[in-house]
């Protein structure tokens, strides 16, 4: 560390002492009064709408004079409706149940020994996001809600809009009797403080969570030396059986392209067995056409509709955008090997009405979030009941899938006796 760092480290390290003080105590709360933060942070987002405008339309403007892209500005831009929503979706996750103390299992002992595994806060999270500022909010609820506290790092370009978000939590932290440094917000836009997170901030952080783009996730999982959750891609299959129903096909093909397709549970990749290709890959063609989306396909699709030929690079790519893969398979366990070798293990589905097909689909995929016979954009902590994500995980340990509330604790055994020794 040079000199010149030295300021930042000392800043961030004061920072990270601070959240693991504040972390002790939101765990120590009562729920009803992490409830009522809550519902302070709901208050206090619209009764700041005026200075959170401000600052975000600042931001918005600065993003125009860079030139950066109308899709970037969009995910970057608030507005009345979209605050409210923030609003709305903090209210939601105040009503959903307190997780810290919740008993996952219960069971006594032939020596009498009473054991109960229970939820517990993890501590202080770290997220680093890019330019979203709603996911500010978002963020904070959740690990609130969780008992924990957070340290939020937005993207430059964000940093007017997440300051004044962050003004607006702490305001609700005070008003409910917490300790304001529960949310924290990097004040500074230096990218060192991210290497700083990403190091633990002297042991303070437990857990980082990237949301963003694949750089910005790629650099987080290749330099945290704490615990990430995350996933660095949505190559996201969607596998017509043959016996889908037509007409459902069609519907949840476009659905998952094209309601969002920038979203990471946007589908990438259309799978249709061979013996239903001519049957089923017009209509659904066609109905993404409309939409506006561009196709990709092998030789056989081709065959079948008009449309460019894939690349070897299109079978592995995340487009997020208007542009749909398309391969035809020989059947269930082509289609999964498929997935096996291409996927990024977020979410695939499979449209078929074959009960036997669906489970064999359920049961072999190896994906975070596999569905039958709905829409890979389902993939959402708020359509799960969790009242919202910190993002989505794609590794094997602790959290998998949407990371609500309840992924945002750990667990303890707790053990009563009267007396009991051991032998």
């Amino acid at each position: 560390m040079d000199d010149s760092s030295a300021p930042l480290f000392n800043q961030m390290r004061a920072l990270g002492q601070r959240a693991r003080k504040a972390a002790r105590a939101v765990a120590s709360a009562s729920g009803a009064q992490r409830t009522a933060a809550l519902k302070a942070m709901a208050f206090h987002l619209r009764a700041r709408k005026d200075d959170i405008l401000a600052a975000n339309a600042r931001d918005v403007a600065a993003a125009k004079e860079k030139g950066l892209a109308e899709s970037f500005i969009d995910r970057l831009l608030l507005n009345a409706a979209r605050l409210e929503a923030v609003a709305a979706g903090v209210e939601t996750v105040a009503a959903i149940a307190d997780p810290v103390g919740a008993a996952i299992d219960e069971w006594t002992r032939p020596n009498g020994l009473r054991i109960a595994r229970v939820r517990t806060p993890i501590g202080v999270i770290g997220m680093i996001f890019e330019s979203r500022p709603n996911v500010a909010a978002d963020a904070a609820a959740l690990a609130l809600r969780a008992g924990n506290a957070i340290i939020l790092r937005g993207g430059s370009d964000s940093a007017e809009s997440v300051r004044a978000i962050g003004a607006a939590l702490q305001d609700a932290l005070r008003d409910a009797g917490l300790s304001e440094d529960a949310v924290q917000i990097v004040q500074s836009t230096d990218r060192a403080a991210v290497g700083m997170m990403l190091e633990g901030l002297g042991g303070a952080i437990d857990v980082i969570v990237p949301r963003g783009g694949k750089s910005l996730v790629a650099r987080v999982q290749a330099e945290a030396r704490v615990p990430v959750f995350a996933h660095l891609e949505g190559v996201n299959h969607t596998y017509v059986h043959a016996a889908a129903d037509p007409q459902k096909a069609v519907d949840i093909v476009v659905n998952a392209k094209m309601r969002r397709v920038s979203v990471c549970g946007a589908t990438e990749k259309l799978l249709i067995d061979r013996a239903v290709l001519e049957q089923m890959l017009p209509p659904i063609a066609k109905a993404l056409e409309a939409r506006g989306c561009e196709l990709r396909g092998g030789p056989e699709a081709q065959r079948v509709h008009p449309m460019k030929r894939a690349t070897t690079e299109d079978w592995s790519a995340e487009y997020l955008a208007p542009v749909l893969a398309i391969r035809a398979v020989s059947d269930i366990d082509e289609a999964i090997a498929v997935i096996g070798l291409y996927g990024s293990q977020h979410t695939d589905a499979i449209v078929t009405e074959d009960k036997a097909a669906a489970e064999k689909f359920l049961r072999e995929v190896d994906s975070a979030i596999v569905l039958h016979n709905a829409s890979t954009q389902f993939a959402d902590g708020g359509e799960f009941g969790f009242g919202g994500e910190i993002g989505i995980a794609t590794g094997r340990l602790h959290a998998r899938g949407p990371v609500g509330a309840e992924q945002l604790t750990t667990f303890k055994y707790i053990v009563r006796g009267e007396g009991q020794i051991r032998p």
